[in-house]
């Protein structure tokens, strides 16, 4: 096992007074321009925005029982109501345009025609009472994680037949998911100290254990060279795990209060994530190419929490929600 990286500060980067200043919390290191967008429903927690292919921002309102739409162009918000209780937790586009919803509280995954408003509603199978999060893979499928119910689970659309896979580990709480380039499904697992992969044809689960008890993982990102990237939201680091090699590389977060919860990668598997214990929360850019991390910038509105945040390729952009009521771009710099 690789023994722990230091955290790797580019030149010109002034973390050093960013961290002996809690509250001067100065953009550093390469620019990111975030612009937040009030979200018109006041307290429902809008979350997990999904990109749709003709470029609109979906995301759901898990306090507020809704699907809302943002068109980019015309900076305005639309809303389909969702039944009382659904309390929706994520949300994924298909590649037909229609968004798939997690009904959190309710105990089924849901898909939306945004033309007539139909929701047409999967039940889950006994013992499987709180989708997740949900991730499709590129035959269609679409795999989910149902946190309290310690299962992973995979959807097929066309039939409505779900497959489960109940995790080795009790109370594991798999939590984030994402596709690696080839097929295997690896989610973060936040009750424990492990990532699982899974074999998509097998539903064989493997527990990959990282070197620290104390870690605990909320979501996760896949680079191009397959790595698996993960964020130790308890203890604040971020993590990669090599999957052909086996190897474990980590590096402490820039702030010491960190609590590193959303996570993705942009075009240029460069890494970004969200301090969620900083206040205001603080959006960081890790560079895989030269181990560091080479951009801090807070969150205008302060944030609250940024749970799971999406990349726009066409806007070289992330997407997030806020816990202080907005939908968050975050235009990344080349």
């Amino acid at each position: 096992m690789k023994a722990l990286a230091p955290v790797a500060l580019t030149a010109g980067l002034a973390l050093a007074a960013l961290l002996a200043s809690p509250g001067a919390f100065a953009q550093a290191g390469a620019r990111v321009e975030i612009i937040e967008h009030a979200v018109p429903w006041e307290n429902t927690r809008p979350r997990d925005p999904a990109v749709a292919g003709n470029g609109e921002i979906w995301l759901v309102g898990q306090a507020g029982d809704y699907v809302a739409a943002f068109d980019p162009a015309g900076q305005s918000f639309s809303k389909s109501d969702l039944p009382e209780g659904t309390g929706p937790h994520n949300l994924v586009m298909a590649d037909d345009g229609y968004p798939w919803i997690a009904g959190n509280k309710a105990g089924w995954i849901a898909r939306l025609n945004p033309n007539t408003g139909e929701l047409r509603r999967f039940a889950l199978p006994e013992g499987v009472r709180d989708p997740h999060t949900l991730v499709f893979n590129r035959r269609g499928e679409l795999w989910f994680t149902a946190e309290w119910s310690n299962v992973v689970g995979r959807l097929d659309p066309g039939s409505g037949v779900i497959d489960t896979v109940t995790l080795p580990v009790a109370k594991s709480r798999p939590y984030g998911i994402r596709i690696a380039p080839g097929g295997r499904v690896w989610v973060a697992l936040l009750g424990t100290n492990a990532l699982a992969g899974i074999d998509p044809e097998t539903l064989e689960p493997t527990l990959i254990v990282l070197p620290r008890e104390e870690a605990r993982l909320r979501r996760l990102a896949v680079t191009s060279d397959g790595a698996i990237w993960y964020t130790d939201y308890n203890g604040g680091y971020l993590g990669r795990y090599t999957p052909e090699t086996g190897v474990i590389d980590e590096w402490k977060t820039p702030t010491e209060r960190s609590g590193p919860y959303a996570l993705a990668e942009d075009r240029d598997d460069r890494v970004w994530f969200v301090e969620t214990r900083a206040e205001p929360n603080l959006l960081v850019g890790f560079d895989p190419a030269t181990e560091e991390f080479f951009s801090v910038t807070p969150i205008p509105s302060g944030g609250g929490a940024v749970r799971h945040m999406v990349y726009d390729i066409r806007r070289h952009s992330l997407w997030f929600g806020t816990d202080t009521n907005t939908l968050a771009e975050a235009r990344l710099p080349p």
